[in-house]
């Protein structure tokens, strides 16, 4: 009888547990992917019921809520469907600036590039993935610097 009273109290403990862990656990959001520079090109606004995407520091945004500044025709449309992060430090519009190129940027510009990126995008709109140039080298390498662990909604299980 003894044995019958501790079965049903380990089952209730373990029912007890197991509703404890699935009230903690917080569904993750959703799944982020990688993008090439021709599948973000497709998200740059000119299409009706598409969301809109911008990349800056190889992090993709859905900047669709701020569609009066990013979509067709709005002033800032040049920075969409690409990795503008050169125009973003620079706070510039030129085609040149258009890229995720960095190279001889000032301190100033990086600085107002973290900034930006990190009080006006990671704050205000979803991220949505990565470009893949964040996580491949120009040659097709793997990016030593990229640690998946350390991207916000980034979960490896969910990419690859």
């Amino acid at each position: 009888m003894a044995a019958a009273w501790v079965c049903v109290f380990l089952a209730l403990l373990y029912t007890t547990i197991a509703e404890d862990i699935k009230l903690k656990h917080k569904p993750a959001t959703k799944p982020v992917r990688l993008f090439t520079e021709e599948e973000l090109q497709r998200y740059d606004g000119t299409e009706d019921g598409l969301p809109i995407y911008m990349a800056i520091k190889g992090v993709v945004f859905d900047v669709t809520k701020g569609k009066e500044f990013y979509g067709k025709d709005a002033p800032y449309n040049a920075l969409v469907g690409k990795d503008s992060t050169r125009a973003v430090a620079k706070m510039s519009l030129n085609p040149e600036d258009l890229t995720s190129d960095t190279t001889g940027l000032s301190e100033e510009e990086l600085e107002s590039l973290d900034s930006v990126f990190e009080g006006t995008y990671k704050t205000k709109y979803p991220i949505v993935g990565y470009t893949a140039s964040r996580i491949l080298n120009q040659d097709g390498t793997p990016n030593e610097n990229f640690k998946p662990e350390d991207q916000p909604q980034f979960h490896i299980k969910d990419e690859f």
